[in-house]
């Protein structure tokens, strides 16, 4: 007891606990860090597009279980394949603002730590989708992360300003995985749908890079916003703007979608497009950055016109 007749506790026990919290404290900055190796902000934009899609394959909602697989083994695949591009591309995270503060820069995963853990989520991913879906989903799903890797981080990325142009088609594949998870195949109507996201990522990519042109200069990657004037980078994105639009549309016909499907194509397509040609008259960072959060907004919306022009169609 104390003078004051109040236990005290035993320092062995206050060290105890101590250690306790500092031991849950770590799992959780650790467990932390490895969500943030899969960036799952990117795994949400390809999730919004995969689950429309097979609603619009199906003509109708899939079995929920279905739908969860395709969700969960499409997340594992993009964030396998995540982890593997931070992992071979810690050198020149480093450099940019805008990556300094990813788990393998600040050393709160190991380089070989961040390996093993992309490779499970890959094996993970290509056995969720064989099993609860169908082997063409999970080879789809395969393909598009060897892809991103292969083709996009350890070829185009540091060598070509065509980079996001080419590579970005990995991310216009999970419309294809949600197609065929649906119906073992793939379709005209499926094709569109990836035509449309394949054109839709240069001038997506292309906003949020004019702001970090600075950073990607200073990294070595030849980003377009980097290695070209703003005013090509601009005209580029306004002519992207046009075909995103006009493949928007041909997704009607492949699609069979109706009329809430198209107003929403054609209001959106013109609002994005307006923007683009926006931002060439005035360029600016601020400008360039509320392009890119509508971008997302963009697709968001479209995917959804597909699912109630489905539903109530």
């Amino acid at each position: 007891m104390s003078s004051l007749g109040k236990p005290v506790v035993p320092s062995r026990l206050t060290d105890a606990l101590f250690r306790h919290e500092s031991r849950d404290s770590g799992r959780r900055s650790k467990f932390a860090a490895y969500v943030a190796l899969t960036k799952p902000r990117i795994i949400e934009l390809l999730l919004v597009t995969t689950v429309p899609t097979m609603v619009l394959a199906n003509d109708g909602w899939p079995s929920i279980s279905l739908m969860l697989a395709t969700v969960l083994g499409g997340a594992l695949a993009a964030g396998g394949a995540n982890a593997i591009n931070m992992y071979v591309d810690r050198d020149i995270d480093l450099l940019m603002e805008r990556t300094k503060n990813r788990p393998l820069v600040r050393g709160e995963v190991s380089p070989r730590g961040a390996l093993v853990f992309a490779v499970l989520l890959q094996v993970s991913a290509f056995a969720v989708l064989w099993y609860f879906a169908n082997l063409a989903a999970a080879l789809l799903a395969f393909g598009a992360a060897a892809f991103y890797v292969f083709v996009y981080t350890l070829w185009l990325k540091r060598t070509s300003k065509q980079n996001i142009v080419i590579g970005g088609a990995a991310g216009a594949v999970p419309v294809l995985v949600g197609w065929a998870a649906v119906t073992g195949s793939l379709s005209w109507a499926a094709a569109a749908l990836f035509v449309f996201m394949f054109l839709w990522t240069p001038p997506h990519f292309w906003a949020l890079a004019i702001k970090h042109a600075d950073e990607y200069r200073a990294a070595g990657v030849p980003m377009l916003p980097a290695v070209s004037t703003l005013r090509h980078t601009t005209n580029q994105m306004v002519v992207y703007a046009v075909l995103l639009l006009a493949s928007s549309l041909a997704v009607l016909p492949f699609a069979d979608l109706g009329w809430i499907y198209g107003i929403t194509a054609v209001i959106f397509g013109l609002a994005f497009t307006a923007g683009c040609v926006q931002l060439r008259k005035a360029p600016s960072e601020a400008h360039a950055m509320r392009l890119f959060s509508f971008s997302i907004t963009y697709v968001t919306v479209l995917f959804a016109a597909i699912v109630v022009d489905v539903l109530l169609g």
